[in-house]
């Protein structure tokens, strides 16, 4: 039987490498798709979600936040993510990883915007402390 690769990684290790994967199942913006052995090469984004992959005993999951899936020769499909969740009970993945990982997701998005508000109010000043207009004039000695 023909079968494929699956390699995951996140930044800090090798979540998963599997040889003999028949099916993989995973999510990007534009929905739900599967790769099956000799798929043609292949690019995405994947959305936070639980890639599933089928081998000869059966199927197992792993909840990923986002990152980048692509096949290769139809042999090998790698996924590279920020973070990745293996757990064979698909309802705990579903139900408490993934939303752990939509609101880390969101925390991040907010601290990213409350700096970087801080950095334009830090550049308003400087600018405003720099613009010869608007710097103090210096007042005349008395004669």
């Amino acid at each position: 039987m023909i079968s494929m690769r699956l390699i995951i990684t996140t930044p800090t290790a090798i979540a998963l490498d599997e040889s003999s994967v028949r099916h993989v199942r995973a999510e990007d913006p534009s929905g739900a798709f599967g790769i099956e052995p000799g798929h043609a090469d292949f690019l995405t984004t994947l959305s936070i979600c639980v890639v599933r992959w089928h081998k000869g005993g059966g199927e197992h999951y792993v909840a990923v936040r986002g990152g980048v899936l692509r096949v290769r020769e139809g042999k090998l499909v790698e996924i590279a993510t920020r973070e990745a969740v293996v757990n064979d009970d698909f309802a705990h993945l579903r139900s408490e990883v993934l939303a752990a990982m939509a609101a880390n997701v969101e925390a991040e998005r907010s601290a990213r915007s409350e700096a970087l508000s801080l950095e334009h109010a830090a550049i308003r000043q400087i600018y405003h402390y720099l613009r010869p207009t608007d710097r103090p004039s210096k007042a005349k000695p008395p004669e």
